[in-house]
Formats: structure tokens, sequence, C-alpha cells
């Protein structure tokens, strides 16, 4: 089945998955997704992720994180969505919970934080805001 917002699922299923305690959430691959696992995991909210082959496409394997049994990951957020794009200028970058959370940015120079698009002086659609 076709779906319309392929980010929104990607996070729906991981919030369901961190609520039903899951350690592990499979989701249809995809660049954009294997480069926002990459984001969480490299701001330590996930432990790890890998792309296992399937029959007909392949599955996005995200290993979420749990810290003495509470998740690492306790919101996520769409912002923009295929309807309403949400764009923001480099001076104009949001901060999450004053700065422990992250949001994501779709920029000319790829997904980035926050922090890391106000380093490289660029703005663009913000995905999502994940803390």
């Amino acid at each position: 089945m076709p779906v319309t917002d392929p980010i929104a699922d990607f996070l729906t299923r991981v919030r369901n998955a961190v609520k039903a305690r899951k350690k592990i959430v499979n989701i249809p691959s995809s660049k954009t997704k294997i480069n926002l696992a990459e984001i969480l995991k490299a701001n330590h909210f996930i432990k790890d992720y890998n792309v296992v082959e399937d029959n007909k496409q392949n599955v996005l394997r995200v290993h979420l994180k749990y810290i003495n049994g509470t998740p690492s990951i306790s919101g996520l957020k769409r912002i923009s969505t295929p309807g309403l794009h949400q764009y923001v200028g480099k001076d104009k970058l949001p901060k999450v919970l004053n700065g422990l959370g992250i949001a994501v940015i779709s920029t000319p120079k790829g997904l980035l934080t926050d922090k890391q698009a106000k380093k490289e002086s660029v703005g663009g659609e913000v995905i999502c805001h994940v803390w």
C-alpha cells in the first residue's frame, strides 16, 4: 500500500515502537529514512540501524535505545508536511526544548540537525523535532 508521507510513517512507527517498549522496529527503506536514522544515531536517540534485504523491498531495521528502561526518545513531531511545507532561513532555525532536543532540517547540503545547519550557515525545510 503506498504511503502519502513516508517520513511521517517513519516517525509514527518509531513512536509506536517506543510506546510498546519494542527493541527493534522494521520500516520500509529509502535514502531519506536512512539519513534520518543516521542523524538519530549520531545524536544518541537510537542504538543502531541496518538495512536488511527483503523479498521485494529493503527494510530499515532500527534498534531503539533505552536507558534503565526509559526510552531515549520521549517525543517525535512532524513539522513540515506534504500539504504545508515549513521553511526557515539560517537566522530563524528552531531550538527544541532549549537545545535538549533536535530539529531535523532538509538543506541543500543534505539532512542536518539545527546545530549543524547553524554551523554551516544554511536554512531549509524543517522536517521534524525529536526530543
